[in-house]
């Protein structure tokens, strides 16, 4: 399923530095050659230990991870809004992407220049955050200009939109994201429609410099990063862009061995697919056999069928039942007759909610 985060941020925070890690990480993945499908967008693996274990246990011909769509957003700066600097073209990309993730400097470096003149974390979240509060609050006003004509009307549909139109502009206003007014299920539809900017789930990267990365609990950018983002009930993960762009030009043995030496134990990149994926209510499920063990992405709460189309339509089409084993279980047996032997392994129906690390077989007929 093509999900994409947008990476956004100030000039001169590290969002490049990091997206050039990102692609450059992806690039070296002999699964993706495509990686850069565009000069913005990056696709990635996402780790996952479990395949790992799956190649052992099934030793497939080939071994397919899942893979996680990066889109580098043209730098914002104040005005953005109003189409300053690249803002058109920002706004433009960041509508198309599903989560935001907000590279927030929190290092000091005197050979880069800060565009306001020092580093204040705070101030440079806010100024993004109103850039798209503004653009939000255009297009609420203009549309709930339409809805009120039709509401006079006595059109049920438009007042009840009218309603969630008028709360909205009261929380921009405000200075309030759309992801912080409070709506009920029904009205929630209705934000969803209007896709707003600020609508959008959002994960706070605060980039520290190198010799940070291990005592970032000490670091007062960071704490004030973390400290605004409670507010939003949002997640911050701390990385170092410099760090990431050396892992990225490293494989295997060499990459666990840099790591191990900065005394970290996953990439700061690794920590970012993570936590997007759950900021995305994303999971993953696994289908194992001779030719292929493949990991595929989905979002928590679909039932069977619709997780058997993630591969296929006709899969979704014909579906019959979905022969299903947990991941602990099958490697618990060791193979999957064994699971089999064991009662581990269930016939699901189309009614059946795929759980994360479930191994499936769809039965199928079209």
């Amino acid at each position: 399923m093509a999900l994409t985060a947008g990476i956004v941020g100030l000039p001169n925070v590290g969002k490049s530095t990091l997206f050039n890690a990102i692609t450059q990480a992806g690039a070296e993945s002999a699964n993706y050659p495509f990686c850069t499908i565009d000069p913005n967008v990056g696709i990635v693996e996402v780790p996952d230990y479990r395949l790992g274990k799956l190649t052992e246990l099934v030793k497939p011909k080939k071994t397919i991870p899942t893979a996680f769509e990066f889109t580098d957003i043209a730098g914002i700066v104040k005005g953005a809004s109003k189409g300053e600097g690249l803002g058109n073209q920002f706004l433009s990309h960041i509508r198309q992407v599903d989560a935001i993730c907000h590279v927030v400097r929190c290092f000091e470096d005197e050979n880069i220049t800060h565009v306001s003149g020092t580093v204040d974390p705070i101030s440079d979240i806010e100024t993004i955050n109103l850039e798209l509060i503004l653009a939000d609050l255009e297009t609420v006003s203009k549309r709930l200009l339409r809805v009120e004509k039709m509401a006079r009307q006595k059109d049920k549909e438009a007042v009840a939109e009218q309603e969630v139109l008028s709360k909205l502009k009261d929380g921009l206003e405000e200075e309030k994201p759309a992801r912080a007014v409070e709506f009920t299920e029904e009205q929630q539809k209705v934000v969803k429609g209007l896709h707003l900017l600020t609508s959008k789930p959002i994960l706070y990267v605060a980039n520290v410099g190198e010799d940070e990365l291990l005592e970032a609990d000490n670091n007062l950018n960071v704490k004030l990063v973390r400290e605004f983002a409670a507010t939003e009930n949002a997640e911050v993960i701390v990385i170092s862009a410099k760090v990431e762009s050396e892992i990225a030009e490293l494989e295997g043995e060499e990459k666990e061995m840099f790591l191990e030496e900065l005394g970290i134990k996953e990439s700061g990149l690794d920590q970012l697919i993570k936590a997007t994926y759950q900021l995305l209510g994303l999971a993953t499920y696994f289908t194992a056999g001779e030719q292929e063990v493949r990991a595929w992405t989905f979002r928590k709460g679909i039932k069977a069928p619709q997780a058997a189309g993630i591969i296929h339509t006709d899969f979704e089409r014909g579906f019959i039942r979905a022969e299903t084993v947990s991941y602990d279980d099958l490697t618990e047996a060791g193979t999957m007759n064994a699971a089999k032997e064991k009662g581990k392994v269930r016939l699901e129906g189309k009614d059946y909610l795929v759980k994360d690390g479930d191994v499936i077989h769809f039965r199928f007929n079209v």
